[in-house]
């Protein structure tokens, strides 16, 4: 059996190189705290909390006495002025849906904005550090940044090809997670935002491994044993995963969703239409109606909001046509269970470390 070295020191408690993806919309606490008492990390997804909510999860995870990984976005919100332009071409595309659904121009829900790390959520980590924290869409600036490097937190950030893994190591993060083409969500990428210009995970982690210095953490594509050993073997320190929790009995994912990814023949597409950020997840009627990329998208995160109305109505009558439904290629081991059987499925094979 293969023993994992740990990838921190102050982490060698853990007993499993394996970290639980930070899922927004799909998870709270509770899986996070399943994934850290089965001796994996699990990861709370900040971009779409307030600083109240995120100070109360964090405080969960110290109560337990458990590691976690907080995770923002680092996004740069779009110029104002072209992104509110592009929301009303992107209104008045969606309109004949609205009208088969028997919406008004300002009916139905607004969904929780995607914000990326800024002052008032270093001030909830200085009051609540965590272990761990890990951002997507490169990194915050350097005083930001600098505040959380100041609590002791190791620092990791997503690179979707080998140039942004080398900037992300120059700017001094603590580990690189080489998100491949195969993982679901939004696209961490920042300077090759071309998917053409990405790879697959086994070949990313393989170029990573061997030109930096810092640990690699292997995301996308991971959903059984054998692909944990496989990224292993191919130079990563330790598995990110996330579409094989999905399902585990402590995500808040939806039944519709969940219904999705039990299907093992639903396809995937990478796809801009939900937030205006690529991301890939299960293909379904919005995708048809526009393809799965469309220029009439407004910029990310500005494109959820006039959807928001229409997934409601959708959802109401048992449809997903407007939902989105995150997901990775690879849904092998996402199976409706405990999220400690799911780290038990995917460490299988590998000794406890310490």
């Amino acid at each position: 059996m293969t023993s994992p070295r740990p990838l921190f020191p102050e982490l060698a408690r853990l007993r499993w190189p394996l970290i639980q993806a930070p899922m927004a919309g799909a998870q709270d606490a509770r899986l996070a705290l399943a994934v850290g008492r089965a001796g994996a990390l699990g990861s709370l997804p900040a971009a779409m909390l307030s600083p109240e909510a995120l100070e109360r999860e964090l405080q969960a995870m110290q109560a337990a006495d458990l590691p976690c990984n907080v995770n923002f976005f680092a996004h740069r919100p779009p110029d104002a002025t072209q992104a509110d332009a592009a929301e009303i071409r992107w209104r008045q595309a969606l309109a004949p849906l609205r009208a088969e659904f028997g919406l008004g121009e300002n009916d139905g829900p607004t969904p929780a904005s995607r914000q990326p790390f800024d002052a008032a959520m270093a001030e909830v980590l200085e009051r609540c550090p965590p272990a761990v924290v890990s951002f997507h869409f490169g990194l915050p600036d350097a005083a930001l940044l600098a505040r959380v490097r100041a609590l002791g937190c190791r620092i990791l950030s997503s690179a979707t090809t080998l140039r942004e893994a080398q900037w992300l190591q120059a700017q001094g993060v603590d580990a690189v997670i080489a998100q491949g083409l195969e993982a679901g969500g939004h696209r961490g990428h920042f300077l090759d935002t071309d998917p053409d210009r990405q790879s697959d995970m086994l070949t990313l982690v393989t170029a990573c491994a061997q030109a930096l210095e810092v640990p690699v953490i292997a995301a996308g594509g991971i959903g059984t044993a054998a692909e944990v050993r496989a990224a292993l073997a191919a130079g990563a320190r330790a598995v990110q995963v996330g579409t094989a929790f999905l399902c585990c009995d402590e995500a808040t994912t939806g039944p519709l969703h969940r219904a999705r990814l039990l299907d093992p023949q639903a396809p995937t597409a990478l796809t801009n239409l939900f937030s205006g950020g690529l991301a890939r997840g299960l293909y379904n009627r919005l995708m048809a109606e526009f393809g799965p990329v469309s220029a009439l998208a407004p910029p990310f995160p500005r494109a959820s909001a006039a959807l928001a109305p229409l997934r409601a109505a959708a959802e109401r009558l048992g449809r997903d046509d407007f939902t989105p439904l995150w997901s990775g290629t690879n849904r092998r081991g996402c199976r409706a269970v405990p999220a400690a059987e799911i780290v038990e499925a995917l460490t299988a094979g590998l000794s406890p470390a310490g």
